[in-house]
């Protein structure tokens, strides 16, 4: 057979194209044996048949051949699986425990230091007539329970594993190449399950901390290793996290809904079941060897708004004892996200019923969860419903009305820049940036700090839409959306005379880095995960940061033998303790933004 130079170049370079598409996908090992064979078929009919046919019959050949392959990539995508709760073959089974529902066994980690029990149920399918219903207790189950598997993530739009593959290789670069990886993660509307990781063997009043993962309260998924944990576990921390409703599920609001509620409620169904879960650890956490009145909770972005909406529920009143917040919070006059007035989400909810030509609440219920979890609006926020949150938040603080008795929070030094990506920013329109969270007062920003480019940090930059003052507006976004609300927060609670300690991330890596989340895997002990984006100094610092969080989970107070102090915001209202290069106490960079963002608020 002989080929022409350039039909074998060409092919080549299409089976290597094709080959990395079907690995960025994650599409199954059929897609690959497909792809040798239409390329080998390919190969001998050139070879027997085509070679000196018209140009045109060749040509229609490899439209053919695109065509299949096409066809390749859609029948081998990758199918839903759920996550094993180790990452062991075959891993042996824990005895049985007795909660409220019934009898359930979990499963140990590899060294079988931890005990690992994933898909608990704490609340009731969500489903049917139950959707936007205030959360319903779980049911009981007859026998033992495997609870070896992470349920489904609640309903989300999910994103193309092409996109999320590059993510992760550009961005965040702990892609992988792997073929045991062909498969996304299970997903359903029925969610509400939570999980445990505890130290092996007969424990007893071990303190506990529930993790509210973030993710915009459009997203996430409770097996996500930044937060796993197994790590604080080994350290005698008994860890929980959740599933809650999420988007149009878990924040939708409506009139009708509020109406048939016999609490009157709507807009909040998924800080609601956080709420649930967190019931349920009161109620049952004993039987793991937990100690019910010491429990913290914890989360990091809109995980951390939410810990924020729990600290001012009166529905969470003697739940919990102190309160763990990265990344978020919701204590200004107006919140800049995951809030929203009830007014606004009324609006919304109308809009999505015309959306689906729904009549009335019973129509949208009938609409399939596939469907709708595509509607076009972002239900990203919660609301005050008078139920789960009374008042705006502030107004609870102001009347020492919350719940936290302790705080460690706090933000990292680039928050705002993976979401400023798209927005190019010059000195131009660098004021009328900064008036979006600045309003009148952008000027005295723009003066305060002068425009200047973002620095190169990120594999990211070269594609990311820039401008020559990019960086100066992704700081200023920085301290409103994120760094403000900490401060603020703080300053509330030490105003109580509680305990209050703040920190600073400024650490770069070649991962995350000091952009929003980059903390997580430090303070949760999971750089392991990704161990090569790390380098001694991280894994130092990690270490460092595990024993803070240790130390006030169990205590209230994160200063231990060996670490540096870590100075009450309640002494010194300017301070926050630095985690980058050292660990120690630096005036925040942001106060003279603070007071700009303070008059701001002040007209809200």
């Amino acid at each position: 057979m002989k080929f022409k130079k350039a039909f074998i170049v060409f092919l080549l370079i299409f089976i290597l194209i094709f080959a990395a598409l079907l690995e960025f996908g994650k599409n199954t090992l059929a897609g690959w044996a497909l792809l040798i064979a239409l390329a080998v078929g390919f190969v001998i009919l050139h070879g027997k048949v085509l070679n000196d046919k018209k140009r045109y019959i060749r040509l229609a050949s490899w439209l053919c051949f695109f065509v299949l392959v096409a066809v390749v990539f859609k029948i081998s995508a990758p199918p839903e699986k759920r996550i094993p709760a180790v990452d062991v073959k075959n891993p042996e089974i824990t005895a049985e425990i007795s909660v409220e529902q019934g009898r359930l066994t979990g499963v140990y980690n590899a060294d079988k230091s931890v005990e690992v029990y994933a898909g608990i149920p704490y609340a009731a399918p969500p489903v049917g007539e139950l959707r936007w219903k205030e959360p319903q207790p779980a049911e009981s189950w007859d026998g033992v329970r495997a609870c070896d598997e992470f349920a489904p993530m609640s309903m989300q739009q999910r994103g193309s594993e092409l996109y999320n593959s590059m993510t992760d290789l550009i961005g965040y670069h702990k892609f992988k190449v792997s073929l045991k990886d062909n498969f996304v993660g299970a997903m359903s509307e029925d969610s509400l399950y939570l999980n445990i990781w505890k130290p092996s063997g007969n424990v007893e009043n071990a303190p506990v901390l529930f993790f509210i993962h973030g993710g915009s309260l459009t997203g996430g998924q409770t097996w996500h290793d930044a937060y796993n944990g197994e790590a604080l576990a080994k350290q005698g921390i008994i860890v929980v996290n959740c599933a809650y409703r999420l988007n149009v599920f878990g924040y939708y609001a409506n009139e009708e809904l509020a109406a048939e509620s016999p609490n009157g409620t709507t807009g909040n169904y998924g800080l609601l079941d956080q709420i649930a879960a967190l019931k349920w650890v009161n109620e049952n956490i004993a039987q793991f060897g937990g100690d019910v009145d010491n429990i913290t909770i914890a989360g990091e972005s809109a995980g951390s708004s939410s810990v924020n909406a729990i600290c001012v529920s009166p529905l969470a009143k003697g739940l919990f004892k102190r309160a763990i917040a990265e990344s978020s919070g919701i204590t200004a006059r107006e919140p800049y996200h995951t809030f929203r007035s009830i007014e606004k989400a009324l609006k919304m909810g109308k809009d999505i019923m015309a959306e689906f030509s729904a009549s009335n609440i019973s129509d949208l219920r009938n609409v399939p969860a596939d469907k709708l979890v595509n509607t076009r609006y972002t239900n990203s926020a919660m609301t005050v419903d008078g139920y789960a949150i009374t008042e705006q938040p502030y107004l609870t603080y102001e009347k020492g009305e919350n719940n936290e008795q302790a705080l460690l929070n706090g933000f990292n030094l680039h928050e705002a820049d993976f979401f400023m990506f798209s927005r190019k920013v010059t000195k131009d329109n660098y004021v009328e940036t900064l008036s979006g969270v600045l309003g009148d007062y952008a000027d005295e920003a723009a003066e305060l700090i002068p425009p200047y480019e973002q620095s190169k940090r990120y594999s990211l930059a070269i594609v990311e839409a820039g401008g020559d003052a990019k960086g100066a507006a992704d700081r200023v976004y920085s301290a409103a959306w994120f760094q403000y609300s900490h401060f603020d927060w703080s300053r509330r609670v030490s105003a109580q005379g509680k305990d209050v300690y703040e920190y600073y991330f400024t650490k770069d890596n070649r991962s995350l880095g000091s952009s929003h989340a980059g903390e997580m895997p430090y303070c949760y002990g999971n750089l392991d995960k990704h161990a090569e984006l790390y380098d001694e100094s991280d894994f130092a610092l990690s270490e460092t940061m595990q024993k803070y969080w240790v130390n006030f989970i169990k205590t209230g107070n994160p200063n231990g033998e060996g670490l540096p102090e870590w100075q009450r915001f309640n002494d010194d209202q300017t301070k926050v303790l630095e985690f980058g290069e050292k660990v120690e106490m630096i005036t925040d960079p942001n106060l003279e933004l603070y007071a700009l963002l303070d008059k701001y608020q002040a007209e809200k």
